[in-house]
């Protein structure tokens, strides 16, 4: 009883850390499920965590930086090699209890295990102006598994025409055709009626299937899909538009990141080792032969440095790549003098940024107590149905349904729709301080639009665009390596984005007007944001008016390192992901995506790490 005792106190100081009061009634029943889940984890839970190396050797065949979607992947499937020694280098900590229960996906935002990145103030572009400081927050994951360990884990591999783009943009080997192979490798799909298919896999290390729980009114979005003539069909299948029950990285009723999927299985290989809480500041690169071959980081307040023998592989995401590619002289000759940083290849790293945005808070009201509410579902029965069965509300990752739908704008032959729902059967007046705090939303804008909804039961959607044709950029602040980027998204500099948002955002009133949903009477919540009270409903002028003020991204930035051919002046790395003008030294992650693709994000990452791993033993074993 009293390991049980400490077990849960500790827990509710990790709560209390990360903005919760575990004192209140609300904090407290999922503070019990976490302390619970953490009995569980050292009585039955097979999987033990990953080693944090006490001692870093000077010298590795491979470094890997960054532990996040690709490196996790990059690192274990290296050191599947029994005489290489891999070396994977971790900003953050490892992932704990709050983490791991799919319903508190938003707890770890905003918390130690985040970056806490914002965009820049837009200036005269107009975006994020509902948020504090008209400044977007950008939640990365800074901890073993990177952005899978914080995110809402919807698994989506995007269109086949992006992968077949990437090809014909110069980008051989990146077909749909030669990356679903690095999808089905992966991929441990528990859902018989997926795995039994020609597009899904069982027996790798990345778990995929559908939540145990949902809603009742998951089926209506699906109902809703078929009355305006959708297909209900496996969006990661032969084709992508339509409608479908979302499908996420989860194992046994909790998040499967990929620390968990990949670290954990080669966390005795002696071969790997890995730092945490290890701050990469450096790329070393001989300045003579251009060739990367040592790493500086920062562990426990101590500089260090550790040699590549064969490569440095960075993997730190869309972000922080880019950042440590120009602190150690690979970037943009203008930008990099600027700081007095020797140039030592002359790339347009951080160009290129891509990110799926869309409207934030679009709310329908119904009228039976049916939605995933957490003061309704935060109940003893329920942590003890999650604990005990790994099933019930807390194993809901909060996206239930997910659809791909055409506007006017998409392309009119082929299957390429240019707007993604991201259905939930709950708004953002569920968990108001938590909302409050990972979107950075005004008190004003909160109090006035979604306070009011406190207990109504409702449901939501986001509209994503799926092909933006704004570009972004970042920048480095300065040469301090512990400084953020400067990040600019630039959103909606094509008017077509905005034009091709409202589109979507109709197809949802249309959605809500379906009989799937009339049944329970919804109907759009209507307060209009402090700043569009100008502007009747539903005009095109309202809804853009909206999408400025709660711009909303669910976090996917890349293609700041772009791969692309030697003619492309805009590549930083070749299609083997070898950065231009540097030997020994690639990037596998996100950044490289030439064109950011028509889905979430995190799934494609994998699949570049695996891509990536298969590429160096080629290259380095000659098979």
């Amino acid at each position: 009883m009293a390991a049980i005792v400490g077990t849960i106190a500790h827990i509710a100081g990790l709560a209390t850390s990360i903005g919760g009061n575990p004192l209140t009634l609300v904090g407290l029943l999922p503070v019990v499920a976490i302390g619970l889940t953490y009995m569980r984890y050292t009585s039955v839970d097979p999987e033990s965590h990953p080693i944090d190396a006490r001692y870093v050797r000077p010298e590795y065949d491979f470094v890997v930086i960054g532990a996040g979607s690709a490196g996790a992947v990059v690192a274990s499937r290296l050191s599947e090699v029994a005489n290489w020694t891999v070396l994977l280098l971790e900003m953050g900590g490892d992932e704990n209890e709050i983490s791991d229960i799919p319903a508190l996906a938003g707890y770890a935002q905003m918390s130690e295990f985040d970056w806490m990145y914002q965009t820049s103030p837009p200036g005269d572009s107009k975006y994020c102006l509902a948020m504090i400081g008209d400044r977007c927050n950008w939640p990365r994951g800074k901890v073993l598994g990177g952005s899978s360990t914080i995110n809402a884990m919807v698994y989506v591999r995007g269109n086949r025409r992006d992968y077949d783009d990437w090809e014909a943009q110069g980008n051989p080997g990146w077909s749909y055709e030669d990356v679903l192979p690095y999808f089905l490798k992966s991929e441990d799909n528990r859902n018989p009626y997926l795995a039994k298919t020609k597009y899904h896999n069982t027996g790798g290390y990345l778990t995929v299937q559908e939540a145990p729980w949902r809603t009742p009114l998951a089926i209506s979005f699906l109902q809703g899909g078929r009355e305006l003539g959708y297909e209900v069909r496996d969006c990661n299948g032969e084709k992508q538009t339509g409608f479908m029950i979302a499908q996420g990285t989860i194992r046994r009723g909790s998040r499967c990141s990929t620390s968990k999927a990949f670290l954990r299985p080669a966390r005795l290989r002696p071969n790997l080792h890995i730092a945490m809480n290890s701050r990469v500041t450096k790329i070393l690169i001989d300045g003579l032969t251009k060739r990367a071959y040592a790493v500086r980081y920062v562990r426990n307040n101590q500089p260090r440095t550790v040699r590549a023998r064969k490569e440095v592989i960075l993997s730190a995401g869309a972000l922080s790549t880019p950042q440590i590619l120009m602190l150690s002289g690979v970037g943009p000759q203008e930008h990099l003098e600027s700081f007095g940083i020797p140039v030592l290849s002359n790339l347009r790293v951080g160009d290129n940024l891509q990110d799926h945005v869309g409207l934030g808070g679009y709310t329908f009201i119904i009228d039976q107590p049916i939605s995933f509410n957490k003061q309704r579902y935060q109940r003893l029965d329920v942590a003890m149905e999650y604990i005990l069965n790994e099933r019930g509300p807390l194993t809901s990752f909060g996206i239930e349904g997910v659809a791909f739908v055409n506007t006017k704008y998409a392309p009119k032959s082929g299957d390429w729709p240019d707007i993604q729902f991201h259905f939930a059967g709950s708004s953002v007046n569920s968990d108001g301080s938590q909302v409050k705090k990972i979107t950075g939303l005004r008190d004003s804008v909160y109090n006035t639009v979604y306070k009011p909804l406190i207990n109504v039961d409702t449901w939501t959607i986001l509209p994503l665009l799926l092909r933006p044709k704004s570009r972004g950029w970042v920048r480095l602040k300065s040469k301090d390596p512990t400084t953020h980027v400067d990040i600019n998204p630039n959103y909606f500099t094509h008017r077509e984005d905005i034009d091709t948002l409202i589109a979507g955002i109709r197809i949802g009133l249309n959605l809500s007007d379906t009989p799937a949903f009339q049944r329970f009477h919804s109907k759009c919540h209507r307060t209009p944001f402090p700043g569009c009270r100008q502007y009747p409903f539903d005009t095109d002028e309202y809804w853009e008016c909206s999408i400025r003020h709660f711009t909303f991204t669910i976090y996917h930035p890349t293609s700041t390192a772009k791969m692309g051919p030697p003619s492309d002046p805009a590549a930083v790395v070749d299609h083997r992901l070898r950065v231009y003008g540097v030997k020994n030294l690639r990037v596998v992650d996100a950044s490289i995506m030439p064109t950011i693709i028509s889905g979430n994000t995190n799934a494609p990452t994998i699949m570049i790490g695996e891509k990536g791993a298969d590429l160096i033993k080629e290259d380095w074993t000659g098979r």
